[in-house]
């Protein structure tokens, strides 16, 4: 799996990046299928933004933003509603197989 950071106006520490890694290496290992993933970070006026696109096999695109006054809170939110989505692709995929 592939990541990618991207911080627009703002600057990414390792201390950032280590919390995107941890969370999408611990999150995200259910998923085998996963090809690359691009998480972009920006601030706005007052808040921080977060925004996660996943590429997966057999043309699955996934993305998810989020916004709050702090970096990690959105981070970790969009990272929660990105999992959300694949589960529920997923299990829908698996439903439907006999």
């Amino acid at each position: 799996m592939q990541i990618s950071i991207t911080g627009r106006h703002v600057n990414i520490t390792d201390n950032v990046k280590a919390h995107v890694n941890d969370k999408l290496e611990r999150c995200l290992s259910v998923f085998p299928r996963i090809e690359s993933v691009h998480v972009i970070l920006d601030e706005e006026k007052h808040n921080k933004v977060s925004e996660i696109i996943i590429q997966a096999s057999n043309h699955i695109r996934v993305s998810a933003t989020e916004k709050s006054e702090n970096l990690y809170d959105a981070i970790d939110r969009s990272i929660e509603h990105v999992e959300r989505q694949l589960r529920k692709h997923r299990d829908k995929v698996q439903d439907h197989h006999k």
